[in-house]
């Protein structure tokens, strides 16, 4: 119900279906914690891409905006402290990547245990003062939880701090001032588990202190000034949250989620996480195994990754996965993990064992799993061997002949064994996630209980609706609705809907909601129409003010003598008044008969009636009116014959004088 309650809240932001998702996980989640993560999903109708450790997502989302280095790795360490867990994740960022180097965790440390450090000494300081005992008393304890959460986050920010609380237990009132030193103080047993963890995850990454580039802090606790400080001094350098410390782990799997999508393009950055539990496949003695077990993958295995076992066997033989070191586990989680048996395995022609390969992975999800199995044949072939002897000298043969054909050598060969797949062997598996029968029932009733709780919704909905209708409805009938409803009418529907009201409070408080409804409808089918009458008597007004002033407009401007209508035609400008008449007539004709109608009664004219003919008489006039200046006719050009005329006439004395001045320059040149 969680994930489905999800789901829907995200659907009904985002506006479209939700299938596609990224989970984060704590990162000390084991085998069967993932596994029901994944089938939880599954049965409310999501489709689960990753399951993402928390502290892997927070520094995805940390470094897809940052310029990272192409050779020297930058080291950054992620502490995520929350209400009741602590994580810490050593992470190498190359450009396009980023390695999980080494991790650790306290399941059983966050806020609340420093929530219980005030409690502690508050409850002491009460019992000594007031002689009250808080912890006989499960509602003053809570009580004082709650506020001892909210002195922790105001000493977050300030030196010091009160509590008061009234009446905690025996009508007694408590209250104390708390300093920022004294919490500290109280809470110094609590604040040395801080470096256990950090220690641990630099020793499985291999790195020191001095190869720690940043500290990133995550997580709500992290706004505690000490927890920082505490960090910052086993590091020697100042711890950075440039993270939303809320929003990072979530922003972290968005962003995982667009990389497996085929729908958005992202910066590319690969994710390689690493698993925090060493996991060993134990199997049956035979003859033919000196050993029983195996660890396949060890404490920062990569995830995800494959390994392949091989074994020697005449008949089907069982495979069984488990945690090799089950004191590490979280508390009460039983190490094991599947049981896998391997079928059709027969002894090879000669009665020797048959070799059997079998594929194990540890998948996207952190989920152990055995892909497949598969018999193997050793096949000896003759393979070429190539020469490795000095090649021939090249000779010169100064008499230009051909040297002789070397014999012919026989290709030498060796024989070299192979192994050729010979074909896949069934594999019947057992784990601990869900059978596809249970998973479809589950799926089933988790529908049944969504579509329980839109009809509880609904019928809410409609109950409300109800109840606002007739204390609304009732209010207006003494007051607006009083001339628009007969006294008799008015009477018999106010006890109508005093009926409702004590219908709504009595047998009908846990009604269905088609019971609802059909109430609701009946009384609308009396309250809509006097309802109509007084809404249409506020809005009449309002459209004859409208359509009057329309028609006034278009009548003024048809016979106005202005510029801009001078090009409109008479016709035109006369079928405008004629329409403008036409609609005050009508206008006139009938609010002189509605004058007669009374208010009790339906209108002979509606005020959406009015409008339509202001509506018409717009759509009627306005291209009339607002027809463009015919464009003015261009001025006439020159004929192109008289022009050409013109330039060909010349007149007979200057030809004279051309022919003198030719005659002149000839002479000169003589």
């Amino acid at each position: 119900m969680y994930l489905t309650k999800l789901k829907e809240i995200t659907q009904s932001e985002i506006k479209i279906p939700i299938f596609d998702v990224v989970i984060s996980v704590p990162g000390w989640f084991t085998d069967i914690q993932r596994r029901a993560i994944l089938d939880a999903a599954e049965i409310a109708g999501l489709n689960p891409l990753r399951l993402l450790n928390d502290t892997t997502a927070a520094a995805l989302g940390y470094g897809i905006t940052k310029t990272l280095p192409e050779d020297k790795p930058r080291h950054v360490v992620f502490c995520n402290i929350g209400h009741s867990t602590y994580s810490v994740s050593v992470v190498a960022y190359v450009k396009g990547q980023l390695t999980v180097k080494g991790t650790a965790f306290d399941r059983h440390f966050g806020g609340r245990n420093f929530d219980q450090v005030i409690v502690d000494h508050l409850a002491a300081e009460f019992k000594e003062k007031k002689k009250i005992d808080v912890y006989s008393n499960n509602k003053a304890l809570l009580r004082l939880r709650t506020a001892a959460e909210k002195l922790k986050k105001v000493l977050s920010a300030n030196p010091q701090a009160p509590i008061n609380i009234e009446s905690i237990m025996n009508d007694i009132d408590v209250s104390s001032i708390v300093t920022r030193s004294d919490f500290e103080e109280w809470a110094k047993d609590t604040l040395d588990r801080i470096e256990n963890p950090l220690k641990e995850a630099l020793e499985q990454s291999g790195l020191t202190i001095a190869d720690i580039d940043a500290i990133e802090m995550i997580g709500g606790s992290t706004r505690i000034p000490i927890i920082k400080d505490r960090i910052s001094k086993f590091f020697g350098k100042d711890v950075s949250t440039t993270l939303n410390q809320d929003e990072a782990v979530a922003r972290g799997c968005a962003f995982q989620c667009a990389m497996l999508s085929p729908v958005f393009k992202v910066r590319e950055l690969r994710v390689h996480d690493i698993t925090s539990y060493p996991i060993k496949i134990t199997w049956l003695s035979t003859p033919e195994d000196d050993d029983t077990e195996i660890v396949v993958f060890d404490r920062g295995n990569g995830i995800p990754s494959t390994k392949a076992l091989t074994f020697y066997r005449k008949e089907p033989f069982d495979l069984e996965a488990r945690y090799a070191n089950p004191a590490t586990l979280p508390t009460g989680i039983n190490p094991w993990i599947g049981r896998y048996s391997v079928k059709n395995v027969e002894p090879t022609p000669t009665g020797e064992p048959a070799q059997v390969k079998v594929k194990t992975k540890l998948n996207i999800h952190g989920v152990m799993a055995v892909e497949s199995a598969y018999l193997v044949e050793e096949k000896v072939e003759e393979v070429p061997v190539a020469e490795t002897g000095p090649a021939p000298m090249d000779t010169d043969d100064k008499s230009g002949a051909a040297p002789a054909a070397a014999p012919a050598e026989p290709v030498k060969t060796k024989k070299v064994k192979k192994l050729v797949r010979k074909g896949d062997l069934p594999v019947s598996i057992g784990t601990t996630s869900l059978d596809k029968t249970i998973l479809n029932q589950f799926r089933e009733g988790e529908n049944e209980m969504a579509s329980t709780d839109r009809l509880i919704a609904d019928t809410e909905e409609r109950k409300n609706a109800l109840e606002e209708y007739v204390y609304d409805t009732r209010s207006k009938m003494e007051l607006q609705f009083t001339e628009f409803v007969d006294s008799a009418t008015r009477k018999s529907f106010v006890a109508q809907l005093n009926e409702a009201e004590d219908w709504l409070y009595g047998d009908g408080e846990d009604a269905l909601k088609s019971a609802y409804v059909i109430k609701l409808d009946e009384l609308k089918k009396v309250g809509v129409p006097i309802a109509e009458r007084y809404r249409d008597a506020e809005e009449r007004p309002r459209a004859e003010k409208l359509l009057r002033e329309s028609m006034q407009q278009f009548q003024s401007n048809a016979l106005s003598s202005e510029e801009r209508f001078a090009h409109i035609s008479v016709d035109d400008k006369q079928q405008v008044v004629d329409q403008c008449d036409k609609a005050r007539r009508w206008l006139d004709e009938h609010l002189a008969k509605q004058e007669n109608v009374p208010k009790t009664e339906t209108p002979l004219v509606w005020a959406k009636d009015i409008l339509k003919q202001r509506e018409d008489l717009v759509h009627f006039c306005s291209p009339l009116l607002s027809k463009p200046k015919p464009a003015p006719k261009p001025a006439e050009a020159p004929k192109p014959e008289e022009k050409s005329e013109e330039k060909s006439e010349e007149k007979p004395e200057d030809k004279k004088e051309e022919k003198k001045d030719e005659e002149k320059a000839e002479m000169d040149i003589d």
